[in-house]
């Protein structure tokens, strides 16, 4: 329905002219003075890819992209901003929630800084949410949990801190990347089942363990990544439930205890990296004999025997790292003397992950030293 506004023509005239504004037109002027508010808090655009967004039309400006309405397919209104790559600096205000046929905003890559505003909860069609390698800080945004159609979510590379709220893992998100940040929290134990087909946690500092209820994610997950996230204990055996893994990375943490078999069931796993951690025991025989396996890095752990095959998986055409670890006949091996200090194997079953606190191995029942080069 059309809104009507009167208002003087011209200050000298006694005449009065009427126009009629249809939702369209309120659209089209929202979005302008929204783009051009966003614009007066960019201080730095070297590439100066916001030069054009002057005058009226909005759909030609750099870096925004028109599609036909929802409501209206025969008029136009701003579906997305793409400004990857720009190197700009600055901040979002709180306008950008007035943009509410967002689908997608990419800003990847620029210098933007502050807290996100509240007001992005305002775009209830935004998809894809890539804020990634930029300047934001403050605790996890609470925000991107209140938009319903989100399914792409990329925070990576910023300054976000503090926990992680377990309502992430309940919205329907496609993908989840929130590594290189300041998130300090344990990884939620109470999963109530993702969506997600990726999920990367790495370069934080969440510390804890693994918690079983990671095989909530089975039905979906092709790819976990959780590199150098301070993490410890053994690693739960319902890792191998998760049959649909391609990808399985949990290098440069301080897990402990033997690779559970279960792993055995990874049917589609391509890659898995274990590397620089303090795994011990036994590889188990399931886990070179996975059909899909293609890359093997066992590296700077203590394990100490490879059953069958694993001696010679290069015969399978896979690559494998092993060294640095305490394999008899093997090369780049640790010393004896530092293999002979790790006795009593872990018993896992004793040490399941806690619900109170991180699960730290004790002293006596494993390697007291951090693995790598210096222990060789």
């Amino acid at each position: 329905m059309a809104l009507s506004l009167t208002f003087p023509y011209q200050p000298q005239s006694i005449a009065f002219t009427t126009i009629q504004v249809t939702p369209q037109t309120l659209n089209s002027i929202f979005s302008k003075r929204t783009v051009h508010a966003w614009k007066k808090v960019i201080y730095s655009d070297p590439k100066n890819l916001t030069a054009d967004w002057v005058g009226p039309s909005v759909c030609s400006y750099t870096g925004i992209f028109c599609a036909p309405s929802p409501s209206d397919p025969n008029s136009l209104v701003v579906a997305g901003i793409d400004l990857n790559h720009g190197d700009i600096a600055g901040f979002l205000p709180e306008a950008i929630g007035l943009l509410s046929d967002l689908a997608l905003i990419h800003l990847n890559s620029n210098r933007f800084c502050g807290i996100l505003p509240r007001s992005l909860a305002n775009l209830s069609l935004l998809y894809e949410l890539d804020l990634s390698n930029n300047r934001f800080v403050g605790p996890f945004p609470d925000v991107v949990l209140a938009l319903p159609s989100l399914k792409y979510l990329d925070l990576r590379y910023n300054e976000f801190e503090g926990p992680l709220p377990p309502k992430l893992f309940s919205n329907p998100l496609d993908a989840i990347f929130v590594n290189n940040n300041r998130l300090t929290s344990l990884i939620p134990r109470d999963f109530t089942g993702t969506t997600a087909s990726v999920v990367v946690f790495a370069n934080n500092d969440f510390s804890g363990c693994l918690p079983p209820t990671i095989a909530r994610f089975a039905d979906t997950l092709e790819e976990l990544l959780l590199v150098n996230s301070s993490l410890s204990g053994c690693l739960p055996p319902e890792v191998g439930y998760l049959y649909k893994l391609r990808v399985l990375d949990m290098s440069y943490n301080s897990f402990v205890g033997p690779v559970p078999y279960s792993l055995a069931g990874l049917g589609h796993l391509e890659q898995l990296n274990l590397e620089h951690n303090m795994f011990t025991g036994t590889v188990p025989l399931g886990v070179c004999v996975l059909p899909s396996l293609l890359n093997v890095t066992l590296s700077y752990n203590y394990f100490s025997e490879e059953e069958g095959i694993c001696r010679n998986l290069t015969s399978r055409g896979i690559a494998i790292d092993d060294r640095y670890n305490c394999l008899p006949d093997k090369p780049l091996q640790r010393s004896q003397k530092v293999c002979d200090a790790v006795l009593e194997p872990i018993d896992c079953y004793d040490h399941k992950c806690s619900a109170m606190a991180p699960l730290v191995a004790p002293a006596t029942a494993g390697p007291s030293i951090a693995p790598g080069p210096a222990d060789t």
